[in-house]
């Protein structure tokens, strides 16, 4: 596909896509736009793709609705089995207070298998959240969150230690 004709697709996706109340079709789109995205996974209404070439998710992972999932300044990866709660950002692209002329800097973000993000959380660049964490509603991680912890605040710091097996699907 064209460069014009993929640009095209996205800014389709999120004028009214995004917001159109069939899974199937917004699924559609989504399988031509994102890098990758797996078996049973599933895309709440009103999702703002940015730099959606750059966005993977993996099997049976969970977007609701209302996030903004961003891959202009590096890849995000969602892996396999996340649940990501209703108004949560994920920024790959940030602007870079130290900057005289309030430039960006970016980079990559990694959701592993099994975290669980609340809602109203929000990612910054450069970050990976460990498999089977939890980050909580209105958490700003600012840092790498290791496996199996549980985080929240603002920024967010360890409050405790998820004790699950993870074998879920």
């Amino acid at each position: 596909m064209s460069g014009f004709a993929y640009r095209s697709m996205w800014h389709a996706w999120n004028l009214g896509v995004r917001r159109f109340p069939s899974r199937r079709t917004r699924n559609f789109w989504l399988r031509r736009l994102l890098r990758e995205i797996g078996k049973d996974v599933f895309v709440g209404l009103d999702v703002e793709l940015l730099g959606p070439a750059d966005i993977r998710i993996r099997d049976r992972s969970v977007i609701n609705a209302r996030c903004i999932l961003d891959g202009r300044g590096g890849s995000l990866t969602i892996a396999e089995d996340v649940d990501i709660g209703t108004q949560t950002h994920i920024w790959t692209l940030q602007h870079d207070p130290h900057d005289d002329s309030h430039g960006v800097v970016g980079g990559p973000v990694v959701i592993e298998d099994h975290v669980w993000i609340a809602s109203r959380a929000t990612i910054l660049p450069s970050v990976t959240v460990g498999r089977g964490a939890v980050v909580a509603s209105g958490a700003i991680v600012t840092k790498d969150v290791p496996p199996l912890a549980i985080v929240a605040g603002v920024p967010a710091k360890v409050i405790g230690q998820r004790e699950n097996s993870l074998d879920y699907k």
